[in-house]
């Protein structure tokens, strides 16, 4: 037999469609939603999933702030950056850091479930949060999704 009767399907961006979903992150839990919401935005969860190709939908994350870190993570997590200055260390927990910029934290987990790479770069410009409950992206139509986990 010289010719396949399947063939395997690898989307590009003229066959991917994008969708737009809102999640609410109030009372989740940090890293499990992180994980999902980084699913979504990758396109792991749609069956024409393609490693190379940006095919994940466009994600609206409301109520941000009210993100929930377990056990005493808010005050004894630390997270580090450095200035690139010498002595440019620099450390700040959860709780400092959602005082400074709420989406701040949720942000850092979601970005750190994606690759380093452009493709990486690409993928982070489909998230939008915020601390609210109100969003400016009503033209689009999205659907709300609960999360299970």
């Amino acid at each position: 037999m010289d010719t396949l009767s399947y063939k395997t399907i690898s989307a590009n961006d003229k066959t991917v469609k994008k969708d737009w979903v809102v999640l609410d992150a109030k009372d989740q839990v940090l890293g499990r939603f992180a994980s999902q919401a980084a699913m979504i935005l990758r396109g792991k969860h749609k069956a024409n999933y393609t490693p190379h190709v940006d095919c994940g939908d466009n994600i609206i994350i409301i109520n941000a702030d009210k993100i929930r870190l377990t056990g005493r993570k808010i005050n004894e997590k630390v997270y580090v950056s450095h200035t690139g200055y010498p002595g440019g260390q620099r450390f700040v927990t959860p709780a400092k850091l959602m005082a400074k910029k709420p989406t701040a934290v949720l942000e850092r987990a979601i970005y750190g479930m994606i690759p380093k790479n452009r493709l990486g770069n690409a993928v982070k410009g489909n998230l939008y949060l915020y601390a609210g409950t109100e969003h400016p992206h009503a033209a689009q139509q999205p659907k709300a999704v609960t999360l299970k986990y």
